[in-house]
């Protein structure tokens, strides 16, 4: 089982990276939510995988007997999720926001869009007096 989720992980992680380096900023964001989901299932996996009991303390008990599961990267999961929820909704918004304003979705041509300098050193030579 760990073999297969390395495999996709790997994969997953692959081909987030992949799409952020494309030009379409549709693919970013593809990217980055293939990235997030990679992230979650390494968290998971390092969490180890096995079915036991939730770590609960008996009333009549001491300290915990048998195997527990770890709640530890349940909850980094689940903020994991919350944030990159709240990356791709921002990123989205940008990006909705960006091509109702430029018109594109094409990085190169978004790079075009910045603004030019107002002074620059080779438009102004220096005066000699």
């Amino acid at each position: 089982m760990y073999l297969v989720l390395a495999v996709v992980i790997g994969t997953l992680f692959t081909v987030g990276l992949y799409m952020m380096m494309r030009r379409s900023l549709t693919k970013v964001l593809i990217g980055l939510m293939l990235l997030a989901q990679a992230i979650n299932l390494l968290i998971f996996t390092t969490g180890r995988l096995r079915r036991a009991s939730p770590p609960l303390i008996p009333a009549d008990a001491l300290e915990l007997s048998g195997p527990v599961a770890d709640p530890l990267p349940q909850a980094l999961i689940l903020t994991a999720i919350v944030i990159s929820f709240g990356v791709t909704a921002f990123a989205l918004v940008l990006a909705r926001q960006t091509y109702l304003i430029v018109g594109t979705n094409d990085m190169d041509t978004l790079r075009e869009t910045d603004l030019q300098p107002q002074y620059h050193p080779e438009q102004h030579p220096a005066e000699e007096d």
